[in-house]
């Protein structure tokens, strides 16, 4: 994977964008400046990384909650 990884920052580098589809949770948001977020096909989310990370129904529907917050 670290090679795929590679060469998306060098297209990066090079300002080009790439459209990514990855349940990849980690990698997408440190190789990504706008993320698209679908859920079922329908539009979730849309924004940068940080912003997209602490969205509600994104956390709901693919990162789920920590065992301390659930308590």
């Amino acid at each position: 994977m670290e090679v795929i990884y590679a060469y998306i920052r060098r297209m990066k580098a090079e300002g080009k964008a790439i459209i990514l589809i990855s349940h990849q949770m980690d990698a997408i948001f440190a190789l990504s400046e706008r993320l698209i977020v679908l859920n079922f096909g329908v539009l979730i989310a849309d924004g940068p990384p940080d912003a997209v990370k602490n969205d509600p129904a994104v956390i709901e529907a693919y990162l789920g909650k920590d065992e301390e917050d659930a308590a």
